[in-house]
């Protein structure tokens, strides 16, 4: 099933436990695909600036415009699969992740 670009899915944030966000589905999910293929099952992970650029290639450029808001949706999606313990936060400067 593939979602509409009205369609709406509740997100979470590991900085702020307990609150939600409600975003466009369709984006959420395609950038969620991408980012679980290309970060690696374990450390050392991907920083934030990596994972941008591994997933700006496997985007749907229907879903996501010449590659428009990649940054903001790929930390939105960070952040929620963090909460959610699909992926962890390493102890490491620069700040990388890896599934779980």
């Amino acid at each position: 099933m593939t979602a509409s670009k009205n369609d709406k899915i509740e997100v979470e944030n590991v900085n702020v436990p307990g609150q939600t966000s409600r975003v466009n589905a369709a984006k959420y999910t395609e950038m969620r695909s991408a980012i679980l293929e290309v970060l690696p099952d374990s450390s050392p992970g991907m920083t934030h600036a990596e994972l941008c650029d591994a997933v700006r290639r496997l985007l749907d450029d229907a879903v996501f415009p010449g590659g428009k808001k990649v940054t903001w949706w790929s930390k939105t999606v960070q952040l929620d699969l963090e909460a959610k313990r699909v992926i962890e936060r390493e102890n490491s400067k620069p700040l990388r992740w890896h599934r779980c």
